[in-house]
């Protein structure tokens, strides 16, 4: 069964942003997202809401296959600024990577994430507004989760195979 939705004004699009913002102050992402997908139906380039939205979907991940990285990462695509675009993706990559280090995920398998994360920062850092720093610090929540952890963590595990004599390929 499909419910017919209803359409909001454009003269609430503004009030209707303030309490996306709101519902993912009080953890509900769900109710965000929905409100979002209702400003983006009136206005499909509002870039409030494809901020809003894309962060929203990024709060609700859990390191699962549930996990929608490329529909948030296709929102932030979608912003006019090119900072923004790398600052928001980037974002999403490392909010993606540290909800699959808390569903228990081995790190070394995370590292790509983290790398594509910083690599997002770095671009977003040459071309940020004058005294915006928020790039610098993302870099560095990622550098600090990495060194938070021992290097060999960071690693990918190998087996090694031994020839017939005991010896390694």
């Amino acid at each position: 069964m499909q419910i017919r939705l209803k359409t909001i004004s454009k003269a609430g699009i503004d009030e209707a942003n303030s309490k996306a913002e709101l519902y993912r102050l009080l953890n509900e992402p769900e109710e965000a997202e929905s409100i979002c997908r209702d400003v983006l139906a009136v206005e499909p380039t509002h870039q409030l809401a494809l901020r809003l939205i894309g962060l929203a979907i990024t709060d609700q991940f859990c390191g699962g296959a549930s996990d929608r990285f490329e529909e948030a990462e296709a929102f932030f695509q979608r912003l006019d600024d090119p900072y923004e675009r790398f600052y928001y993706t980037g974002l999403g990559y490392e909010r993606w990577a540290k909800a699959q280090l808390r569903a228990g995920r081995p790190p070394h398998t995370l590292w790509v994430l983290l790398e594509k994360a910083m690599h997002c920062f770095a671009e977003a850092e040459k071309i940020r507004p004058e005294g915006n720093d928020d790039s610098i610090l993302r870099w560095n929540s990622c550098a600090r989760l990495i060194d938070s952890r021992p290097e060999s963590e960071w690693l990918p595990e190998f087996d090694m195979f031994e020839t017939g004599d005991g010896s390694p390929l």
